[in-house]
């Protein structure tokens, strides 16, 4: 059993390059791993990263041809075993993350989980490292400040505007979304001393109440275009699947308009037509221009990665002596499946003869049964203890050796007249 992961982040590319593989393989994540010896698989999609996690075998193959699958070859990493699960642990615990300790990313982990596991992408193993991801993330906020301060991207929008206008003070800003997102937004806005935090949502009632949490007013998403002539900067931050401010909308409204319009797109896909930019009066920015509050937030808190590494290899360890059991268990369960397969077999034929032949009660077989398990246990605790030993030393050639002994537990090896047991006497 192996174990990698693919990761196309910031780092390397684009927010278009993210949210193009996205779109393009959503809906076929099993199609691009088609040709893999995977066992389980489950993905990570955020507005920063898009990661694929797969178990089997030849893992190493797999994701290459992936990689070469998708033409993302100068865009992607990836990683193996134990640096695999470090990377999870970093993600999780926003170390990786662009705005270094989001808070978001740790419920977009345990969300993509949850969504992969209800469709059926996850098992045993995955679910083990991913519910361990997320119990780390918790573990690093907890025990350090990393998250301490603004560190989301709805924040760091706020702050990229702030920098940009010179300040928000006196200033009408127009805040299109209120989703997870979009609240972000909404929080941080709420600590500037602006004029006033109009709140336009597809769903109206989304909107009022997000208003009536900050101090805000809600306004029609249909009436958009009109609020655009007045606003100074609009951060748009919906979940739409398209555009929702066209370059057509943005061009009717400077043309009414005399001062400068500030618009931030923190949406994937982009709620903003990418022409936009173009526009006389108008700056559009996007996630990739946020790289600059990423880079002075990550000099705040460098003694806090520092910290939450420390813990991140704690948890990584104890993860790994969970894996090993892991793989240990799935040879024991072969052993004692093939064992009591056949015992149950044995019984019912030995069973039957026995009362037939003195008209035994039902209190004999069970203590028949009693004392095949009895037997099984006491023959297979020795291989068992080996084969827990072995997956501690990493000698998973043996717990591989015994799988295919045993045929996993399911007895494939059909019976034919030419098989004989021959019955040797114990010299």
């Amino acid at each position: 059993m192996e174990i990698g992961c693919l990761v196309v982040s910031h780092k390397k590319a684009k927010v278009q390059d993210i949210e193009r593989i996205w779109l393009e393989n959503k809906s076929g994540i099993h199609d691009i791993i088609s040709n893999c010896s995977v066992s389980e698989y489950a993905y990570i999609f955020t507005c920063n990263r898009f990661e694929l996690y797969v178990v089997g075998e030849d893992i190493r193959g797999c994701l290459q041809g992936v990689v070469k699958k998708l033409g993302i070859e100068d865009k992607a990493e990836i990683f193996y075993g134990d640096d695999c699960l470090v990377h999870l642990m970093r993600v999780a615990a926003g170390v990786e993350s662009m705005i270094v300790g989001e808070e978001q990313i740790l419920g977009q982990v345990r969300q993509c989980h949850n969504i992969c596991k209800q469709e059926g992408m996850i098992r045993e193993v995955l679910d083990r490292i991913f519910s361990k991801a997320v119990q780390a993330g918790r573990r690093v906020r907890r025990e350090t400040k990393i998250s301490k301060g603004s560190v989301s991207i709805g924040s760091a929008a706020v702050d990229v505007a702030e920098r940009v206008l010179g300040s928000l003070n006196g200033k009408k800003v127009l805040l299109v979304g209120a989703g997870e997102m979009g609240t972000l937004v909404a929080k941080a806005i709420a600590n500037r001393d602006v004029e006033a935090i109009l709140i336009a949502n597809r769903t109206y009632s989304r909107a009022e109440e997000l208003a009536r949490r900050i101090g805000g007013i809600a306004v029609r998403f249909d009436m958009l275009k009109e609020y655009l002539k007045t606003c100074d900067v609009v951060i748009s931050a919906t979940s739409a699947p398209h555009t929702v401010i066209s370059r057509a909308d943005v061009e009717e409204v400077m043309k009414k308009r005399k001062k400068k319009l500030l618009i931030i797109d923190i949406a994937l896909p982009r709620d903003v037509e990418e022409s936009v930019g173009e526009l006389d009066g108008v700056e559009l920015l996007t996630i990739d221009d946020l790289r600059r509050v990423s880079e002075e937030n990550l000099k705040k808190r460098l003694a806090e990665v520092a910290k939450a590494e420390k813990i991140i290899a704690e948890e990584v360890e104890q993860l790994k002596l969970l894996i090993k059991d892991i793989n240990a268990r799935s040879a024991i369960a072969a052993m004692y499946s093939l064992a009591e397969k056949y015992v149950e077999e044995e019984i019912d034929e030995l069973y039957s003869k026995l009362t037939a032949k003195y008209g035994l009660d039902s209190d004999v077989r069970e203590m028949l049964e009693d004392f095949a398990n009895s037997l099984i246990k006491k023959f297979l605790r020795e291989p068992t203890v080996r084969l827990r030993e072995a997956a501690r030393n990493e000698k998973n050639y043996i717990i591989e050796s015994v799988k295919y002994l045993f045929g996993d537990g399911n007895g494939r090896i059909p019976k034919t007249e030419a098989e004989k047991v021959e019955k040797v006497k114990p010299s």
